[in-house]
């Protein structure tokens, strides 16, 4: 049995890696993904596994879009430390989950549960937007940023933001009135902390406020342009691999 696994904590994945080959010795583990763009650009080069194991929240967002970029053909056991309230759908698809940490009794009753199914589970599209809507509507995001200016402090709301980049090792926010900010934290932190409603991270060095877009440009490689306000000194573009999904995100 081939199987992928999902997770971006690194030593919940060593664990499920671990349990995994107590239980079924002879299972290959393909890779383990720890984000969105990374599982994208997996798939596009190697067929599908037998078996994912799908943690809810990847480094970059939440593993369920992935269904919106690629073609999902297999059975998924997701794992996740959300409560039972939003988890109730994934019984209505037949699709497995399991509590974080996982324990390995419940593991090998998930994997026996798979061999008997040994098929192909689809998750309905109209589930799938219910999942998601639940699961964001139980996060809290940040809706302040705590900002220093000399040996002052003030806050901005969420609202205030028009982008966030990387620039030689550190992060800036620039505010809707050209005002650029230094912050103390990584887009890897403000990928899961911001409104996935609100922002997008369009690249590895950029997330973006939807009013903050004024114009959206084809570009090379099947990519996007995007022309913010205030102007950015940055390119601002949608990698490849995010195009669909910011597109969707766009159009609701």
């Amino acid at each position: 049995m081939k199987i992928l696994i999902l997770e971006d904590e690194y030593h919940a994945a060593q664990l499920l890696k671990r349990l995994i080959l107590q239980i079924e010795p002879q299972t290959q583990i393909l890779a383990v993904l720890d984000s969105l763009e990374e599982t994208t650009k997996w798939f596009a080069i190697h067929p599908m596994p037998d078996l994912i194991f799908m943690d809810i929240q990847l480094a970059d967002g939440l593993s369920l879009e992935i269904f919106q970029q690629v073609n999902i053909s297999c059975p998924v056991i997701f794992t996740t430390a959300y409560d039972q309230y939003s988890l109730q759908a994934f019984k209505v698809n037949s699709v497995d989950y399991l509590l974080k940490p996982v324990d390995k009794e419940e593991l090998g009753a998930a994997l026996k549960k798979y061999h008997q199914y040994h098929q192909s589970q689809r998750i309905d599209p109209l589930q799938l937007q219910l999942l998601l809507q639940n699961i964001r509507q139980e996060q809290n995001y940040k809706s302040r940023f705590l900002i220093k200016q000399g040996q002052t402090w003030h806050y901005l709301t969420a609202e205030e933001v028009a982008y966030i980049y990387a620039e030689d090792g550190l992060v800036f926010l620039m505010d809707k009135k050209g005002k650029r900010h230094l912050l103390e934290t990584t887009l890897e932190e403000l990928a899961l902390e911001l409104n996935p409603d609100h922002f997008f991270r369009i690249n590895r060095k950029q997330i973006v406020h939807f009013q903050a877009i004024s114009e959206i440009h084809p570009f090379f490689n099947h990519r996007l342009k995007l022309s913010l306000r205030p102007e950015s000194k940055l390119e601002n573009i949608v990698v490849r691999d995010k195009v669909k999904t910011f597109k969707a995100w766009l159009d609701r």
